[in-house]
């Protein structure tokens, strides 16, 4: 029996919902989709199999929540550099979107700018950290490897958005 009602309900109409395409880009956002996604799968896992075994057995992982805590990391990273080129980042869309297309063109260069300088900042300092976690031999309290382990990543990532901002910078500058 065909639904008749459905054609008229508008529920079938998701265009409100869709997403943006991607700007051009050189290099694809393919990278941070699929590492996100990974990131977010492998974190469902990990915590999944923790509150199983704590149920079943009043016990629980103790890595679990070193490693839960490294991936969220990597995901807030790689989830951001993808929202930085899609302008789904957080940001006042009053002031980002509104008045005169110039204006708009200067917002877009202080964000920008002012971002770049952060992550590039960020990216030195996470790399500092990395290297004197390398030096000093520091081990992870729970499974008990060498922390560098999860910290190397932190900067190359931190790079990425800097990377990503950089090229976002540089089309805003290119714009009339």
């Amino acid at each position: 029996m065909p639904d008749d009602h459905a054609a008229d309900s508008g529920a079938d109409d998701l265009s409100d919902f869709a997403s943006p395409a991607d700007p051009p880009l050189r290099v694809p956002l393919r990278f941070e989709d699929w590492l996100t996604v990974l990131t977010l799968g492998a974190l469902a896992c990990i915590t999944l199999a923790n509150v199983i075994v704590r149920y079943l057995t009043a016990e629980s992982f103790a890595w679990t929540e070193e490693i839960s805590i490294f991936l969220l990391i990597v995901l807030t990273l790689s989830a951001s550099s993808s929202a930085f080129v899609r302008l789904l980042h957080i940001r006042i869309e009053l002031l980002a979107d509104g008045g005169s297309p110039e204006r708009r063109r200067r917002f877009a260069l202080t964000a920008g700018t002012v971002s770049l300088l952060f992550f590039a900042g960020l990216t030195i300092l996470l790399g500092r950290m990395a290297l004197d976690e390398y030096n000093w031999g520091d081990t992870s309290p729970a499974i008990g490897v060498p922390t560098w382990w999860y910290s190397m990543w932190l900067p190359v990532l931190s790079a990425v958005i800097t990377l990503r901002l950089a090229g976002i910078l540089r089309r805003a500058w290119g714009q009339p």
